[in-house]
């Protein structure tokens, strides 16, 4: 029998409605996770290693910081132009939303971070993580949030204005609070490792990930009235590294070796492997965030449930996730519809040939040469 937890941690960011209107979800509790202990800081050598002392540009705000901002190399190519900052590259709202966290945001050592690059399955992680933490006071029935609320509503952003950090106070939220974030795990406050914060990360097969990306930019340019990206020039971006949170690789290897070096507090997944077995990933996860199922939910079938109701088609027949919308950096308005498109493993094979597939597949091999992470 599940006990009461504490209250609430997640509160919904501004929901921009277009044809219809939804009651705002309610504040949900969340289900404590022990407390993992604190672990060691890696090594300098780490591609993880997170600096402690404060950087120049902590101290910045206002026009001197869209001023520190202007002053990165920058470059064309996407929906809009990417600023490259600490061997990353953002679009010029994020990397605003990036700086804030790295200044303002404190980190809590019950705090459960779901990390991702975009279009790597981030709305099915939120949904499948919120379900399972808040499940105690959620019943998995007709009245769950899940089902009224686009899951990106449910899970604020740490880093992104709008989506976060300029609608939600991060700071004011109870404990334990659940939160998403994109930004690679070396811009993560060092207090999130320090502390033993609870990170899952979700990454997914690069040649899925680049055609997700370009299908989404081009909805933002066809938004912004400009022309739309080729997959050629896309493929080619991506290749170089070029890409909104890119190198994918960086990425994804900052990640995997946090893993490997703290498997207690970070949870490397694959999106391949939700659509393989999502049933087998709810019980991971819910062991992971120390919220394992009973023997009574296994008998019940409360894995089956969570993974019927978590599922890319429940999920994207849902009207909440096919009207209305959010603001997303810059107050650039995403349609909620625009958040699921096929979530199909392999759909790269439609949009790119076989030679450009075994290309990027080249590529990403050599990255990640000798890490022990493979795609």
């Amino acid at each position: 029998m599940w006990l009461p937890h504490q209250p609430a941690s997640s509160t919904p960011i501004q929901i921009i409605a277009k044809t219809a209107s939804f009651a705002s979800p309610p504040t949900p509790a969340m289900a404590q996770p022990a407390a993992p202990a604190a672990p060691p800081m890696s090594s300098p050598e780490s591609a993880t290693a997170i600096a402690t002392e404060s950087s120049p540009e902590d101290a910045l705000s206002g026009e001197s910081l869209k001023d520190f901002i202007s002053s990165l190399p920058s470059r064309e190519g996407w929906a809009q132009p990417l600023i490259r900052y600490k061997g990353y590259w953002f679009k010029p709202g994020i990397l605003e939303g990036v700086l804030h966290a790295s200044r303002a945001f404190a980190p809590r050592a019950a705090d459960i971070v779901l990390a991702t690059q975009p279009k790597c399955g981030t709305t099915w992680l939120k949904a499948l993580a919120f379900t399972i933490v808040n499940r105690s006071r959620h019943s998995l029935g007709a009245h769950h949030p899940l089902l009224t609320h686009h899951s990106q509503h449910l899970v604020p952003f740490i880093e992104i204005p709008g989506a976060a950090g300029g609608h939600v106070d991060l700071g004011a939220l109870p404990s334990p609070r659940l939160l998403a974030t994109h930004m690679p795990m070396s811009l993560l406050r060092p207090e999130t490792r320090s502390l033993g914060c609870r990170v899952v990360y979700l990454c997914r097969d690069p040649k899925d990930t680049l055609v997700s990306r370009l299908h989404f930019e081009n909805k933002l340019v066809a938004w912004g009235g400009g022309a739309c990206l080729s997959i050629d020039d896309a493929f080619d971006m991506f290749c170089e590294g070029f890409s909104p949170y890119g190198p994918f690789w960086d990425h994804c290897l900052e990640y995997w070796e946090e893993s490997v070096a703290r498997s207690d507090t970070v949870l490397f997944l694959k999106y391949e492997e939700i659509k393989s077995d999502q049933m087998q990933v709810v019980r991971r996860l819910a062991r992971f965030l120390g919220v394992p199922l009973t023997e009574e939910e296994e008998r019940s079938g409360v894995a089956e449930e969570v993974a019927r109701m978590c599922s890319f088609e429940t999920l994207t027949g849902l009207e909440v996730n096919q009207v209305g919308g959010v603001s997303h950096g810059n107050k650039v308005h995403v349609d909620n519809s625009v958040f699921y498109r096929k979530g199909e493993v392999g759909d790269w094979a439609n949009h790119m040939s076989r030679e450009m597939g075994e290309k990027l597949d080249r590529i990403i091999q050599q990255k990640l040469q000798g890490s022990g992470l493979v795609f």
